[in-house]
């Protein structure tokens, strides 16, 4: 468990079989942001992308959303996330945690409706979702970071 006293930058992963979101946030800041979007064939990622943004960002810990279903198990992908966060810990040599997803995606979508619908004649950029489900994901940790569990 990290030191919550001491400020940690987290990047959090919203993985998919396509594409992987991105956002990044700090404890000291208390908010996270959308910062990009990682393609994956079949959920394989562009290692050498998902390595790129780490080293850029530095973080103190990872965290990776876990696909759950409304009954509390684990959906086709949670799996596949849970791997994907492994993976993260022995390339990388970071923490890792797992938290939950339900609903992020949706809510990710309707944000982006939302702005859309507010700024007239522009149409909805379905392309932000993933960081912006990542983003989500996030800013939940931060709000209770006993959220997070392992991979």
């Amino acid at each position: 468990m990290p030191n919550l006293n001491k400020p940690s930058s987290l990047l959090a992963f919203d993985f998919g079989l396509k594409q992987i979101g991105v956002a990044y946030g700090q404890t000291l800041t208390n908010n996270a942001k959308g910062i990009a979007i990682i393609k994956a064939v079949d959920g394989v990622p562009q290692w050498s992308e998902i390595s790129a943004v780490i080293e850029e960002w530095e973080p103190n810990i990872v965290l990776v959303g876990l696909p759950l279903n409304m009954d509390d198990s684990e959906s086709e992908l949670s799996g596949r996330s849970r791997k994907f966060a492994r993976r993260l810990v022995g390339r990388f040599n970071v923490e890792v945690q797992m938290v939950d997803e339900r609903l992020t995606s949706q809510e990710a979508k309707s944000f982006v409706r939302d702005q859309a619908e507010n700024q007239k004649g522009r149409t909805h950029d379905l392309t932000k979702i993933d960081h912006i489900a990542a983003s989500l994901i996030l800013q939940s940790w931060l709000n209770d970071p006993s959220l997070g569990q392992q991979p």
